[in-house]
């Protein structure tokens, strides 16, 4: 190698730090926004028990980091072994979580601040080329990041289940003009590339790129708004069982929902409780909080389908002029504020039509950031797939239990978001951060 050669593959390597160095820091500042912003008995409470108490977050994400920066990277003996089966997160289920011998507070913080600091000097000497597959291009280092960062949206949305004063604020979105595009945009058929195999922090269920055929269809340029739901509700949606599978029926009827989570009727007017605050539901914002059988039931009363996941992901990647499949809707560049509505800038989806530079070669908008979108399609291994860097990351959830959902909501960050990312929960979660937009066949 020349001394240029030698030159540039240095500053690669310190550009490939500082990224990994930020994304670090990005993620604990905003941990610790989620968990200072409340008092301890908040952290120690389970707000409801599809989550766990945020302090067992907190502990949780420093010893993720601790075993595989730490152990597993930089072979360092465990800081505190016994307290590992705790944080396991398939060990105990989230509605038992407050009855283990968790750190409080204060000893949790302690804890994840010294795994960080330690951490950090790790990076400093890290070699991201002749190591191995957990060291390559800063993977390891870059999943810790994804995973904070992913902790940090569950915290999120048990800020939204706690009650209580708000104890969160964001600016709010500017006013956005209405979508001047059609409603829906034709997707040419044929085939396209899925996935990724370059990608370097994308996590094994990405993987690997691999061609998938798709037929011609139409999708929705925008996600489905809060005022579209409405007209759903108010044509008897909720009670009219042919929009329904039947497990979605039964579902409706055994929990008696009549409305998206936390809307309540007063009078003429939808309300809604965002992060603490009661607030009349904005008509033009994407619909959130909604089940997958909410979401299906309201694509069949519009005569429509949920989109495949790879409809979803072609209209999200590929460019019909070149033929590539990009990293993001608007090509390859790292998303930034004028892309999409990321990282907690807000604490709500922005109006529906919003963030025109975001929009995808076919004038699709909306694809990453605001809401996750429920696909039709079951969480399923790609041709080729390979379980990296443990089996429970993915390959324990595949079968038809769960739904995809893609695209990443406000509170996802860059990071773990982009036009491969997979994401996935069981069919009658409404806590999530989730949404929709419909497609239909060519000729349907």
């Amino acid at each position: 190698m020349t001394a240029q050669e030698n030159g540039t593959a240095a500053a690669g390597t310190e550009t490939l730090r500082e990224r990994l160095l930020a994304s670090l820091v990005t993620a604990r500042a905003r941990t610790t926004l989620l968990t200072s912003c409340v008092e301890d008995p908040d952290l120690t409470a389970q707000h409801s028990p599809l989550m766990s108490p945020l302090v067992w977050d907190l502990a949780h994400i420093g010893n993720q980091e601790e075993l595989w920066l730490l152990r597993n990277v930089g072979g360092r003996d465990a800081i505190r072994p016994e307290i590992d089966g705790l944080y396991d997160a398939f060990e105990h289920p989230r509605s038992a979580r407050p009855s283990l011998p968790l750190l409080p507070p204060e000893e949790a913080r302690k804890y994840a601040a010294e795994v960080r600091g330690r951490a950090l000097d790790l990076l400093e000497d890290a070699d991201f080329e002749g190591g191995t597959r957990l060291t390559e291009a800063g993977f390891a280092f870059g999943m810790i990041a994804q995973h904070e960062q992913q902790h940090d949206e569950t915290m999120l949305i048990t800020h939204q289940l706690r009650t209580g004063p708000a104890a969160l604020t964001a600016p709010g979105h500017e006013p956005a003009p209405p979508h001047p595009g059609p409603p829906e945009v034709l997707v040419p058929g044929g085939p396209f590339i899925m996935g990724t195999s370059t990608e370097p922090w994308a996590l094994d269920n990405e993987r690997p790129a691999h061609v998938r055929e798709v037929a011609p269809y139409w999708i929705d340029t925008v996600p489905v708004s809060n005022g579209a739901y409405q007209a759903f509700i108010a044509d008897g949606g909720y009670d009219t069982e042919r929009w329904w599978t039947p497990e979605g029926w039964a579902h409706v009827r055994a929990n008696s929902l009549t409305a998206p989570l936390y809307w309540r009727r007063e009078g003429e007017q939808w309300l809604r409780r965002r992060f603490g605050v009661t607030e009349v539901v904005p008509p033009e914002e994407p619909v959130l909080h909604v089940c997958w059988y909410e979401a299906d039931a309201y694509a069949r009363w519009a005569g429509r389908r949920l989109p495949t996941e790879a409809e979803w992901e072609k209209a999200a990647r590929h460019d019909p002029v070149t033929g590539r499949s990009t990293r993001y809707p608007w090509g390859d560049a790292e998303p930034g504020p004028e892309h999409a509505n990321l990282g907690q800038r807000h604490l709500s989806p922005a109006p529906v039509g919003s963030y025109p530079a975001g929009e995808s070669p076919l004038g699709v908008r909306q694809l990453i950031g605001d809401v996750w979108e429920w696909t039709s399609s079951d969480l399923a291994p790609y041709p080729g797939f390979a379980a990296f860097p443990y089996r429970e990351y993915s390959e324990v959830f595949f079968g038809p239990e769960y739904k995809v959902m893609r695209g990443g909501s406000f509170a996802v960050d860059a990071v773990a978001c982009r036009g491969t990312f997979r994401n996935w929960d069981y069919p009658i979660r409404r806590q999530i951060f989730s949404g929709f937009r419909t497609a239909r066949s060519e000729s349907a």
